[in-house]
């Protein structure tokens, strides 16, 4: 009975193992230094996770599964965005406009296609506000583009905007596209 248990456990780590490897979805690393550890005795502040980036830090996406590898990077994050307002932001589901300043570079492969949709902003409370799909006119300039292709050693960058609430900030800004649906990228949103 105990060779029984012990060969059916062994088959069982066995296909487990198996079952984690060979996977085709896209990985997301980082591509600055981390920080050093700190040797202070106070409490350090909350440090962004692995799929976490700050401000200006780009991650790297290998999507084996689309053939194409590219980078992604939020450059900036403005509340209330600056220069002409929409008159339409209150019947967008916020009282100001935000913008999310964004580039994406396609390191190596196929032409890939960017657009807005992918990006969203997410708030402590679980909170999620999307674009809004509007474009042109008053829109802060230059705004990133919808449905553009971006061939290999090309980038293409611009602003995002999103109407919010004035009183109210986000935690992170998330790029999920359909190939990161699972592992979205995320960049934390620093206080004012």
């Amino acid at each position: 009975m105990r060779r029984l248990t012990t060969t059916a456990l062994t088959a069982t780590l066995l296909l487990g193992l198996a079952a984690c490897g060979g996977n085709d979805e896209p990985t997301v690393t980082k591509t600055s230094t981390p920080p050093e550890p700190t040797t202070s005795s106070a409490i350090p502040s909350a440090t962004p996770t692995p799929s976490t980036y700050k401000i200006g830090e780009s991650a790297k996406v290998d999507d084996t599964q689309n053939g194409v590898k590219f980078t992604t990077t939020v450059l900036a994050y403005t509340q209330p965005a600056k220069g002409p307002q929409p008159p339409d932001v209150t019947t967008q589901g916020g009282d100001v406009w935000a913008t999310v300043e964004a580039k994406i570079c396609n390191v190596e492969g196929k032409t890939v296609t960017v657009s807005q949709f992918p990006w969203s902003l997410a708030y402590a409370d679980g909170t999620i506000v999307e674009i809004t799909g509007s474009t042109g006119g008053d829109l802060p300039k230059p705004e990133f583009p919808m449905d553009e292709p971006v061939k290999a050693g090309r980038c293409v960058k611009g602003k995002i905007p999103f109407a919010v609430m004035a009183k109210q900030r986000p935690e992170r800004i998330v790029y999920a596209p359909q190939s990161l649906a699972d592992n979205p990228v995320e960049w934390a949103v620093p206080a004012e």
